[in-house]
Order: C-alpha cells, then sequence, then structure tokens
C-alpha cells in the first residue's frame, strides 16, 4: 500500500512556478482609471478578506476594490476589468513542468489528489483550462469555502471529500497562509517545496514557524508516497515514524 491514501497541494508557487504579478494588471487598472500602484497596493492589503469570498462575487469585489481606491468606474469599465483581471491572473499563472508529470504518478500508485488554495474568483475559472485539471480530484477554493489557510476546514474539506482520514493525507506547500503548521494540525504530515526558484515571490503570511522536511521538486513526492518495491531490496518510500506513530518523510529540514 501507499505510504499515503492521498496528497493535498497548494496551487500559486506549489502546483506552480513562481507567482508575481506581471505587466498585464496595468492593463486592469486602466480599465479602471486608476494606477497601477493604487490597484496593486489595495489588492494586497485585502487579499484575505477578498479571498474568503464574503465580498460577493468577482463583481462585487472588484466594486469594492474601486470603492477602497476611491473611483467610480462607469459599468462597461468594470465589465472590461473583470475580462482583464482573469487575463493577467491567467497570464502570471505558470505550471511547473513537473507537475503534471507528477499528478499523473500519483493517478498511477492510485492515491487521490487534490487543490487547496487560498483564492479570489480567478482561480477556479482558470484552473479548470489547465492541464493539471483532470488529474486532480477535487479543488477547495477558499473563495468558495468562505475560510483560508491555515483554518482546518480547508484541510478536512479535502479530506471529507476524498474519503480520506487526515493521517492517511500529506500535505504539500510552499508555506504561504501559515499552510504547513496549519496542516499538521489538522492532523496532516506536511512537507515544504523549497524550489530554488523560490525566494523573491509572491507570498502571503509565510509559514516562517514550520520546522519540518521540505523538498526541493515536486518530484519528489513520489518517493513519500509509492510503497517499497517487493524483492527488489529497494526502499522507495522514505518514511519514519514519530513518538506518536505518525509517518514523517525522513528529508532535510528547512
Amino acid at each position: 500500500m501507499p505510504a499515503y491514501r492521498a496528497v493535498l497541494f497548494d496551487f500559486f508557487n506549489t502546483l506552480t512556478c513562481p507567482a508575481n504579478r506581471g505587466r498585464r494588471h496595468t492593463l486592469v487598472a486602466d480599465q479602471l482609471g486608476c494606477t497601477t500602484g493604487q490597484l496593486l497596493d489595495v489588492l494586497d492589503q485585502s487579499f484575505y478578506l477578498r479571498a474568503s469570498g464574503v465580498l460577493g462575487d468577482a463583481e462585487a469585489t472588484l466594486r469594492w476594490v474601486c470603492e477602497r481606491i476611491g473611483i467610480e468606474p462607469a459599468d462597461s469599465r468594470i465589465e472590461a476589468a473583470l475580462t482583464a483581471r482573469l487575463e493577467a491572473v491567467g497570464a502570471d499563472t505558470r505550471l511547473r513542468p513537473e507537475a503534471v508529470p507528477t499528478l499523473r504518478a500519483l493517478r498511477r500508485l492510485g492515491v487521490a489528489t487534490a487543490v487547496v488554495s487560498d483564492c479570489t474568483h480567478e482561480l477556479p475559472v482558470l484552473l479548470a483550462r489547465l492541464p493539471v485539471a483532470p488529474l486532480l480530484d477535487t479543488g477547495i477554493f477558499s473563495v468558495q469555502l468562505g475560510r483560508c489557510k491555515p483554518d482546518p476546514m480547508m484541510y478536512l474539506t479535502a479530506c471529507e471529500r476524498l474519503g480520506v482520514l487526515p493521517a492517511d493525507c500529506l500535505y504539500v506547500g510552499d508555506g504561504g497562509s501559515r499552510e504547513l503548521t496549519g496542516a499538521v494540525a489538522a492532523g496532516l504530515d506536511a512537507v515544504r517545496l523549497a524550489a530554488p526558484d523560490l525566494g523573491d515571490h509572491l507570498v502571503f503570511d509565510p509559514d516562517s514557524d514550520f520546522t519540518g522536511p521540505a523538498l526541493t521538486s515536486l518530484r519528489e513526492v513520489i518517493g513519500l508516497v509509492e510503497p517499497a518495491l517487493a524483492g527488489s531490496g529497494r526502499t522507495v518510500a522514505r518514511v519514519r515514524l514519530t513518538g506518536r506513530g505518525r509517518r514523517r518523510p525522513a528529508l532535510r529540514t528547512h
């Protein structure tokens, strides 16, 4: 049997290359009639409020952003800005080259997968268009659930949908939103993706308290869940037991 029955992945900076806002966000600001700096300042300050979904749908959320900036664009400009924002977030979203192969390998092993992401309204739309979509068994989006990591419901809802216990799940993320300590508190094992390209990337509320194991590539996840190859003399699943009997990947700490 695999060492884990399911693997939950963060999306931005984990399944994707480092997330940073590109030049297309200037087009959103142009449509709204404000500067890019004004727009990005409000977006940065309000991420968790917007990601929690409490402001309403995408249009209502954008109108709230405009109010915070102090502008009142015409309906036609709001509509154009919504399209521009979806395109801008899509342009910023680049899957890691190893994302699809890793998810395919987990599927071959019979391991369930899910994405668990703090996000605004754009991600559920964009994810459906990406090649990872058919390889994921479910998606937990904060903007739909009304909770953000490290709230335990983000993880437990994924476990419930997959039909697995938290103790049988591995969580993989770069550490934004204190997601790693949140996963452990919810009863999951967790590993940090500390890929070489991560560092100067967009991240909110980093998980500085997590001292657990780390990976440098998504491909290393396979070695944590694949069962030992019978009769080969080679152990693929590198796991050890803690004093509580929980499985922990025997990797370097970050």
